[in-house]
């Protein structure tokens, strides 16, 4: 039932204990939303019936649906605008990336 969310919070745990850098787990929290998003445009893309029910049954959407599906309310949108404030930060390394290779 909570497997989802126990593997995205168990994921990023390592990713803190092994790193312990916040930009280690910007990273690692965009590696791991984008992964489930091109997973989920696999499974609606892609017109295999098992590997469609396979992703379907063990994979989100993405970290937004499973903050979506498992709190609501107040709790929600204060959750979902620190998911909006790492993906503004991961930009902003990526941007910063960006231009110093520019150089």
């Amino acid at each position: 039932m909570y497997v989802d969310l126990v593997v995205i919070v168990i994921l990023l745990l390592v990713v803190i204990f092994c790193f312990r850098r916040f930009s280690s787990f910007v990273y690692a929290f965009a590696i791991i939303d984008i992964f489930l998003r091109i997973l989920n445009f696999i499974q609606n893309n892609v017109p295999v019936p098992e590997l469609q029910a396979l992703i379907g049954k063990y994979f989100p959407n993405s970290i937004e649906a499973v903050i979506c599906s498992y709190t609501s309310g107040i709790i929600e949108t204060i959750i979902l605008w620190a998911y909006v404030i790492v993906y503004a930060i991961f930009l902003g390394y990526i941007v910063r990336i960006f231009i110093h290779k520019k150089k």
